[in-house]
């Protein structure tokens, strides 16, 4: 085998997948990711800090990502459609980043710990997210409520892509769980207008 394997991290997590699905994230070690792709441990270190990190590896990023993108938005835009454009376009600079991975939401679904990963992971994008629209003009409460709406909107978009690989590009699953969202909420707004 070549000292350097220019797939080796794709290996190695095709062999985490598979491990994850047939035995459970709990009972896969590392080593046994390592000895199913036929890799080192010290390569495996080099690509990830740990298992989880071949589920969660740049995640980090995804909060500052979504701000940036909510943020650069065309400034015309109210918060809440700055909030659409923006986690649209994160989702196709994703979209060609992160493969679409069923069996991923499938494994951290199946875990107590990576589902806590996956809470904090989302916890920092609405913060960071909030940071922005508050900076655009939404009140505090505002600007929090639509994070949450965001972040909820931005999940349900990613489960459907993911399930349906042949399906439309990410941002048109953004705007139509937005779309559907909205139409759940008309007959409430139109209840609080009449009250007020």
């Amino acid at each position: 085998m070549p000292r350097w394997d220019p797939r080796a991290e794709d290996r190695l997590r095709e062999s985490a997948l598979a491990l994850f699905l047939e035995r459970g994230y709990e009972n896969v070690t590392v080593t046994d990711i390592t000895d199913h792709a036929g890799l080192t441990r010290r390569t495996f270190s080099r690509y990830f800090a740990d298992k989880r990190d071949v589920l969660f590896a740049g995640s980090d990023r995804l909060p500052t990502v979504i701000a940036q993108a909510v943020q650069a938005t065309d400034p015309a835009l109210t918060p809440a459609e700055a909030l659409i454009a923006g986690l649209a376009d994160t989702g196709t600079l994703l979209a060609k980043q992160v493969p679409r991975s069923p069996e991923r939401r499938r494994i951290v679904a199946g875990s107590a710990e990576l589902k806590e990963r996956e809470r904090t992971k989302l916890a920092a994008v609405v913060d960071a997210v909030a940071e922005v629209l508050r900076a655009r003009g939404a009140s505090n409460t505002a600007a929090r409520l639509l994070a949450d709406v965001g972040v909820a909107v931005f999940q349900a978009a990613f489960a459907r892509w993911t399930e349906e690989p042949d399906g439309a590009d990410f941002p048109v699953y953004v705007r139509r769980a937005a779309a559907e969202l909205t139409t759940a909420l008309e007959p409430i707004a139109r209840r609080t207008v009449t009250e007020l």
